[in-house]
């Protein structure tokens, strides 16, 4: 399949969704477009994005559909809603959830998609706002080898790197396994630079000394410097980043597995949402350490 000439729904025109469609349509795909706030999809609009008032009449003109929305419940109302994917898709057409969700609504989303001869995979994202913008994305898919196969020259404009990890299911749970090992490296920056400053150091000056060794990490290489410039503008949210570790603590759980990091960074996220952080970036982890609230 080509991405030229070829109609396309976006359903959750967010932070990244917008950067996504964007560079979609500028390959030449047709979209179309559904927002739960309409204005967000203004800029798409203006760029010749046909706007649609459900995303049952988006799917309704679309071979390849797109989803980036905020939850598993926000999945589940796009997909299975009175006016939702399922009652507005063509038969053969392909649906794609870019949204961080759960590995178990993954599965139902690809057995409802076949009883219905639609094709689905779970393709969760790994970038925030920059990766998006830059087309930088990791791609984790979960489905079958021909639709993503298919979809591919897709993933190849939105990103940089689209991983087949199995059958449906397995993005997600890749997913997992991503933020998981984030929440770890964020907190080990974290505690990181308050270290260096409770100890009389200039924090900018030990990250040259330390991010390109063996400590050097994304999050210390690009969160740090926004933690100390006072930039808490979210690459991605608090509140979406606790809903993926409450996910992936339920996935782990449910699979015996005993991880105890996992656990004390879902009670630090839990403590940002409840302190009024929700909705700043992640990296404002930071500010929970520094007034001594963990």
């Amino acid at each position: 399949m080509t991405v030229q000439g070829t109609h396309i729904a976006f359903i959750g025109i967010g932070v990244m969704g917008k950067s996504m469609c964007s560079h979609l349509m500028r390959a030449g795909a047709i979209a179309h477009v559904h927002n739960r706030t309409k204005s967000k999809t203004d800029d798409l609009v203006t760029g010749g994005a046909i706007w649609h008032d459900s995303p049952k009449s988006a799917a309704s003109a679309a071979a390849v559909i797109f989803t980036m929305v905020g939850y598993p419940s926000d999945v589940e109302e796009v997909y299975f809603g009175t006016n939702g994917i399922f009652a507005g898709a063509k038969a053969g057409t392909i649906l794609v959830d870019t949204t961080t969700s759960r590995p178990d609504l993954a599965v139902r989303i690809h057995g409802e998609a076949a009883a219905h001869g639609f094709a689905a995979l779970d393709a969760p994202v790994s970038g925030g706002d920059i990766g998006a913008k830059n087309a930088t994305l990791t791609i984790m898919v979960g489905g079958d080898q021909a639709v993503f196969d298919s979809v591919k020259p897709f993933f190849e404009i939105m990103g940089k790197v689209a991983v087949l990890q199995g059958p449906a299911g397995s993005g997600q749970h890749t997913k997992m396994a991503n933020q998981i090992a984030i929440a770890g490296s964020l907190a080990g920056a974290v505690e990181a630079v308050i270290y260096a400053e409770k100890n009389g150091l200039d924090p900018r000056r030990v990250l040259t000394s330390i991010s390109g060794g063996s400590a050097g990490s994304w999050q210390l290489q690009n969160m740090v410097p926004r933690m100390l410039d006072g930039n808490f503008e979210p690459g991605f949210f608090v509140k979406h980043f606790l809903k993926d570790l409450r996910i992936a603590l339920d996935a782990a759980n449910s699979s015996g597995a005993t991880l105890p990091v996992l656990s004390l960074a879902e009670r630090f996220f839990s403590r940002m949402s409840e302190t009024g952080y929700a909705e700043l970036g992640t990296h404002a982890l930071y500010l929970l350490y520094k007034r001594g609230e963990v």
